[in-house]
């Protein structure tokens, strides 16, 4: 994650207003109130939310900033929002759903950020607290009330599908994967390879990122250095595919020489398509996550029905179209 954003958004958590203390020693985690917080408290008859996302990045900055407008909009509800200090910051959540629960949420919507966080939503559920799933599933966990998310298999078979088309016969990838062992990420890379098909192109070689841009940074160079003569790299994930510009660059790989492909769209994907130093990336649709996934808990927690799995979308994004989604 680019290191000044993060710098931005701690400034701007400690101007918000406190929702209530993570009970964190190591203080890996934050809870702000939403935009709606105060005034529709004092009333008395919103409904109490809860919505934790992963980590302090553009993607759940854009769900949380959704969240916060569907918050302002909606008499019926208050959202108090938190978020981890990375893509793997379990300890973090499991602080930030126990205190919501404590807090008096009726239901949470979470970015879960991985399994390790299953026990602490079943307690809450078992309190009688409704969970609604954001961008990632829990597939073995039950008491789901839905899930609201990407189809990351159908995201990954359309890019596999694109790079398939796009690449020359003998062609060779790279992957920088996202988080091993997370559903929705490992998605990505499998449902690439389904999308492939039959095309005259082989993978290589993949290596691990966590989400993070330094560490795709690293994993870029090592995979360039295995395999020199690389003719594309695939990204998980938005961070480490931006780590990979520079790693390219780093091994004298001039722009477009290798096709870079990413999954997210974050707005510096954009203006890396832009300039020509990433080729395409599966754009996700966030905002649409946090605005469904709050839409959906709220009519949960009211007693009604509601389906068991929202796709909120892909599409690719290439210098041709990226107008459309800046």
């Amino acid at each position: 994650m680019n290191k000044q954003r993060a710098g931005a958004l701690a400034a701007a958590l400690g101007l918000a207003l406190v929702a209530g203390a993570c009970g964190s020693s190591d203080d890996n985690s934050d809870a702000t109130a939403g935009s709606g917080t105060t005034a529709k408290a004092a009333s008395g008859s919103a409904v109490k939310l809860g919505l934790i996302t992963k980590f302090p990045a553009d993607f759940y900055l854009a769900m949380q900033d959704a969240a916060k407008k569907w918050d302002g909009a909606n008499k019926d509800a208050t959202v108090v929002i938190g978020t981890g200090k990375d893509a793997t910051d379990d300890a973090g959540q499991i602080n930030l759903i126990e205190s919501m629960v404590s807090q008096g949420v009726k239901g949470l919507a979470i970015t879960p950020s991985s399994p390790a966080v299953q026990p602490a939503l079943q307690k809450a559920v078992d309190a009688g607290v409704k969970v609604v799933l954001l961008d990632n599933d829990l597939p073995d966990w039950k008491a789901k009330s839905s899930v609201i998310s990407t189809n990351n298999k159908k995201g990954g078979v359309l890019a596999g599908q694109w790079l398939a088309k796009n690449l020359k016969s003998g062609s060779t990838i790279a992957v920088l994967q996202g988080v091993p062992g997370v559903p929705a990420l490992d998605d990505r890379v499998s449902g690439m390879k389904s999308g492939l098909g039959g095309a005259d192109v082989k993978i290589v070689g993949q290596a691990p990122t966590d989400c993070d841009q330094d560490k795709g940074v690293s994993a870029a160079s090592d995979l360039l250095t295995a395999h020199k003569d690389v003719t594309a790299m695939y990204g998980a994930c938005g961070p480490p595919t931006l780590g990979a510009i520079q790693s390219l660059q780093n091994a004298g790989k001039k722009p477009g020489n290798v096709t870079l492909m990413g999954f997210d769209g974050l707005p510096d994907e954009m203006k890396a398509i832009l300039a020509g130093t990433e080729t395409a990336t599966v754009v996700q649709f966030p905002a649409k996550m946090g605005t469904e996934g709050l839409a959906t808990l709220l009519k949960v927690v009211k007693g009604n029905d509601v389906p068991p799995v929202v796709d909120t979308g892909t599409a690719i994004v290439t210098k041709d179209n990226v107008a459309d989604y800046l």
